[in-house]
């Protein structure tokens, strides 16, 4: 005794081999896979977009790179100063003191001379 599905699937079998069957397709594409589509396109659209200019987007790292090197120039600048400065500090100091550097300071700044110069205007 055969089930109700063997007979089933034994009918189909017998209906298609003979040609029996009619089976026909719509060459009109659902409704369901072109949403399906649509959405999939869009979401990629969107992610790629953001991808190339969003905050974290290829453009804004470009920006940030060169942000970045304009910084590590001006820290470089800075540091330079710094260190001119620091030795000039240095060159001043009791520990170290530089008398050329003393004498052209107290000429400059305040505006000694020694007693044996002359000023011409």
């Amino acid at each position: 005794m055969q089930t109700s599905k063997q007979s089933v699937q034994k009918q189909y079998f017998e209906q298609y081999h003979t040609g029996k069957l009619n089976v026909t397709r719509s060459n009109k594409p659902s409704l369901g896979a072109f949403a399906f589509f649509s959405i999939a396109f869009a979401l990629s659209a969107y992610f790629t977009f953001a991808a190339v200019q969003g905050d974290f987007g290829l453009f804004r790292r470009v920006e940030i790179q060169a942000e970045a090197e304009e910084l590590r120039q001006d820290l470089d600048l800075l540091q330079a100063d710094i260190d001119r400065m620091e030795n000039r500090t240095r060159r001043l100091s009791d520990d170290y003191l530089d008398l050329d550097l003393l004498d052209q300071q107290a000429r400059s700044v305040l505006g000694m001379l020694r007693a044996d110069e002359i000023v011409i205007r």
